[in-house]
C-alpha cells in the first residue's frame, strides 16, 4: 500500500488541514430563506474559476496532504459540465474521499454519473416534508423534485446518503421526528444544523428563529433512545446512534457547541477566494496566483501554505444584530 503523503498544511495552532470544500458556483435553483435574499445577484460568470482551474487547485491541495474534498455551491449541479470536475478530482491519487452537498433537484440527471466519477457520499438538503412549507422555506422549491432526487441517489449506489436539515423555531422545528423517520425509513443518516448567521437576511430574526441542538435532542428523546457516538467523520457533526436503528443522527451546532478546536477544513469559493474559517473573513485570493503562473504549480502551493498562517482560532457567530460576516451562505459555499 502507498502511504498517505504527510500533511504540509498546518496552521499556527497546530491543526492539520486535510479537508477542502470547493464551491463551484454561487448560483442555485432554490432561494432558501437562511441562505440568501430574494434580490441576491449572482457573481458574473467571467469572475468564476474555470472548471480547469478548480481541478488544478484540487490537485495542488491533494499534493499538500488534503485527502477529502467536498463539492458545494450554491447548487453545484447547476454549473454546466461540472461532471468533468468530479471525474478529474475522483481520479487523483491520494484523495481518499470525494463528496457532494446538493439540494437534490438535479440528482435524477446526475446521480449515476457522480457514482461513476468516484463520489462516495452525498448530503442532500431537506428542511421540510410538507410541500407548502418547503416552498415557503425555499421560496420557489417543489418538494417532489427533491424527493425524486433522493430516490435517484439511493438507487445510484453511493456508499452513504445523508439528509441535512436546517431547523428554525416556528418554521419547521415541529418536523424533526418526521424527518428522522423519513431518513431512517430509507436507510439514510440525518444531520440537524443550527442556522449559520452569514449575511443580512430579511425573512426572519435569527435570534427569534434559533432552535438549539439541545432542544432538538429533547424533542427526539420523546420518541427515540439516543446514544452518543464517539464516531467522527472529519466534519463538525456530533453523532448519536438510535437504539434499534443502524443509522445516525448528527448535530451541527456552531452556536451551542463550538467545533473550532478540531477544525481541519478550509473553503474555496467559486471565485477563487480561499476562506480559512466559515465565520471569519481571513482569506487569500488564489485566482491571481493561478493565472499569473499557468504552467507552474510551485507558486500556487506556496500561496496555499502561506494561507495557513491566516487561519484564525475560531468563529465568532452572533445571533442578534448585524452579522459579523456580510457574505451569504451561497457565496461562502455550503
Amino acid at each position: 500500500m502507498i502511504a498517505d503523503p504527510p500533511s504540509q498544511l498546518v496552521d499556527r495552532y497546530g491543526r492539520q488541514v486535510s479537508y477542502l470544500r470547493i464551491s463551484v458556483t454561487d448560483r442555485c435553483d432554490l432561494r432558501c430563506v437562511y441562505c440568501m435574499t430574494p434580490e441576491t445577484r449572482f457573481v458574473p460568470r467571467a469572475q468564476l474559476l474555470t472548471l480547469e482551474e478548480i481541478v488544478r487547485l484540487g490537485r495542488n491541495f491533494v499534493a499538500l496532504g488534503v485527502n477529502k474534498i467536498r463539492i458545494t455551491g450554491g447548487e453545484p449541479l447547476v454549473r454546466k459540465n461540472v461532471i468533468r470536475v468530479f471525474e478529474q478530482l475522483g481520479a487523483l491519487e491520494g484523495l481518499r474521499e470525494l463528496t457532494l452537498t446538493t439540494n437534490g433537484t438535479q440528482l435524477p440527471r446526475f446521480a449515476r454519473d457522480l457514482v461513476s466519477a468516484g463520489v462516495k457520499r452525498v448530503n442532500i438538503s431537506l428542511d421540510s416534508l410538507r410541500p407548502e412549507r418547503f416552498r415557503r422555506i425555499t421560496r420557489n422549491g417543489e418538494l417532489h423534485k427533491v424527493l425524486r432526487g433522493i430516490d435517484a441517489a439511493l438507487g445510484a449506489g453511493f456508499e452513504r446518503v445523508k439528509i441535512n436539515s436546517v431547523i428554525l423555531r416556528n418554521r419547521n422545528h415541529d418536523e424533526v421526528v418526521d424527518l428522522v423517520r423519513f431518513a431512517f425509513g430509507r436507510g439514510m443518516d440525518i444531520s440537524f444544523i443550527e442556522e449559520m448567521p452569514l449575511g443580512m437576511i430579511d425573512d426572519h430574526d435569527r435570534a427569534e428563529a434559533h432552535y438549539p441542538s439541545a432542544a432538538i435532542r429533547r424533542d427526539l428523546a420523546d420518541h427515540f433512545e439516543l446514544i452518543e457516538s464517539a464516531e467522527r467523520t472529519g466534519g463538525p457533526s456530533r453523532y448519536y446512534q438510535v437504539r434499534g436503528h443502524a443509522n445516525r443522527i448528527g448535530f451541527i451546532s456552531p452556536h451551542t457547541h463550538n467545533f473550532c478546536d478540531s477544525c481541519n477544513r478550509v473553503r474555496l469559493t467559486a471565485t477563487g477566494r480561499l476562506l480559512l474559517c466559515l465565520g471569519q473573513e481571513h482569506s487569500m485570493q488564489l485566482r491571481p496566483v493561478l493565472r499569473a503562473h499557468p504552467l507552474d504549480d510551485a507558486p500556487v502551493q506556496s500561496a496555499i501554505r502561506a494561507a495557513m498562517d491566516l487561519k484564525p482560532r475560531g468563529h465568532d457567530f452572533q445571533l442578534g444584530g448585524i452579522p459579523v460576516i456580510a457574505r451569504h451562505m451561497n457565496t461562502t459555499g455550503g
